[in-house]
């Protein structure tokens, strides 16, 4: 029997009473007012757990919300966890008193064991650190007029793109293949060249894209056992600790040398050794630049700077690599859609061997962003926010949420709020254009939410903007340069399974047939 097996049982013996005791006090008398969920034990916390895991929590809350309503609570050990599907709710809370719900849980014990520490944007507590990462990010790297600098970083990526799919899916004998390998190599390859300002061979993106994969996987499936009593589970659990110690220095073997080249080019002034494989700007480079006045105005550490980059690598790849599969696997159900889009793209393309859709046109295609703000609402590539700590007590929809609560947001109810959306469930563009139920709908949601895959309020995603131009592009693109149709005995199948995001349980496998000229 595996030691945490005897270890939990015992613990649950011996310190009962000591659990019952801060749950009672924890509440100070205020339990009426919290919001509804099912009864807590001590140790365990919110009896579901007895039969679910926090992994999943997305269906359990969801069937206490058909029973309570749109705020709902559950206990997780000793922490308060609060979730909230109702767009107006989270619109008071998350942009009428942003401050409030600005902060991030402390990170997991798990985390702080492998030295993974808080200096990350997704991370950080809210305060003057979390402030100078996001604005050097938002400010720079992924400013409109920054962002313009990758279109030909873009280009070559779309190019890379669409060989493969050319040569993976392109001969009429091929067997079908997922598409998603595909998107998440090339998408990777792009973050890898914004973030290091080099164009790496795919021997090198491929071995660091494994080496985030396989310690993102290793964490999750591995180590929440020192969530617990750390103190102890730290000694039990030692091999667990040194395997994911060793993959975090195989993933700073990666990127060191990268980031000391970068070193070595701003002090050469920018003058690139490889003309053919340098890029003038990059995400380090920015990185670099940047001192922290709350720790006497040092420069980043190697550790943070490889947190920093790897935080850019997977946030840029995942959720964008998912987004494009639902959008596309959506455009092959409903080839009506597609080729109204690639009516769209002629008109605005034209013949004239036009080899690509450029960055200028899409800003000119309204249909195309109606498809992806329609993939977005339908299939918001995270169910649910990271999760907000609240600063001080607070109310909402009339429950208290004491500090310290762990709040979190349910994009995908909000999406397919059948209350709010016609037919929510059904993919039609069309309500995004005048007239339609989503109208004018403003994805930051400064005025109001109707929809928020990228979060709302002051930790709204900073990459908002760039993910928006990479969906616009490359979806153009790929419905330019191929038909997609549906494989006769392999249909689309919408079924969601959770990974790092919420991505097709049965992955997307097409036809594709090249379109030889734009008519």
């Amino acid at each position: 029997m595996d030691a945490w097996q005897l270890f939990v049982p015992a613990i649950a013996i011996l310190i009962p009473l000591l659990r019952l005791i801060l749950f009672r006090r924890g509440d100070d008398g205020r339990r009426g007012r919290l919001p509804p969920g099912p009864p807590a034990v001590p140790l365990l916390g919110s009896t579901v757990w007895l039969t679910n895991s926090l992994y999943d929590a997305e269906p359990v809350v969801k069937r206490l919300m058909s029973r309570h309503g749109p705020v709902v609570s559950l206990r997780f050990g000793s922490q308060l966890l609060v979730f909230v599907a109702d767009r107006r709710l989270a619109h008071a809370a998350l942009v009428e008193s942003g401050a409030s719900l600005a902060d991030r849980p402390s990170q997991a014990a798990s985390a702080r064991l492998v030295g993974e520490g808080d200096t990350m944007i997704s991370r950080a507590s809210y305060g003057p650190v979390w402030r100078l990462l996001r604005r050097n990010l938002v400010a720079d790297t992924l400013h409109p007029s920054r962002a313009h600098l990758f279109a030909p970083v873009r280009a070559r990526v779309r190019r890379l793109l669409v060989d493969r799919l050319r040569e993976e899916h392109g001969e009429a004998e091929a067997a079908p293949r997922a598409v998603v390998e595909t998107f998440q190599y090339a998408m990777f390859c792009l973050l890898v060249l914004m973030c290091f300002g080099e164009q790496l061979d795919e021997d090198a993106v491929r071995a660091i894209g494994a080496a985030e994969r396989d310690t993102m996987l290793y964490m999750s499936s591995e180590m929440g056992v020192f969530n617990f009593f750390p103190a102890i589970t730290r000694h039990l659990f030692r091999g667990r600790l040194q395997k994911a110690h060793a993959l975090r220095r195989r993933k700073e073997e990666l990127f060191v040398p990268l980031i000391n080249s970068r070193r070595e080019y701003k002090k050469n002034g920018g003058e690139p050794k490889k003309e053919t494989t340098t890029f003038t700007h990059s995400y380090v480079d920015n990185l670099l630049d940047i001192n922290l006045p709350e720790d006497g105005n040092r420069a980043l550490t190697d550790d943070e700077l490889v947190m920093l980059c790897s935080e850019f690598l997977v946030a840029g790849t995942d959720s964008t690599s998912a987004a494009l599969q639902w959008i596309m696997a959506e455009l092959v159900r409903n080839p009506s859609i597609q080729s109204k889009l690639y009516e769209e793209i002629k008109s605005k393309t034209g013949g004239g061997g036009q080899h690509e859709v450029s960055e200028e046109d899409v800003h000119d295609m309204p249909y195309l962003k109606a498809v992806v703000l329609e993939g977005l609402r339908k299939h918001p590539p995270a169910h649910m926010l990271l999760p907000h700590k609240a600063a001080e007590d607070m109310d909402v929809g009339g429950y208290l949420i004491p500090k310290g609560t762990i709040v979190n947001f349910m994009v995908a109810e909000m999406g397919r709020d059948e209350k709010e959306w016609e037919k929510p469930m059904e993919f039609m563009p069309e309500r995004f254009l005048p007239g339609g139920d989503g109208e004018g709908v403003d994805v930051t949601s400064s005025k109001g939410i109707r929809m928020m895959p990228f979060g709302v309020g002051r930790r709204i995603c900073p990459g908002l903007g760039i993910a928006m131009l990479h969906l616009e592009y490359f979806v153009a693109n790929m419905v330019r340069e191929f038909e997609w149709k549906e494989v006769a005995g392999d249909e689309v199948d919408f079924a969601e399974k959770r990974e790092f995001n919420t991505v097709m349980a049965k992955p997307l496998r097409v036809r594709l047939v090249p379109r030889s000229t734009l008519e």
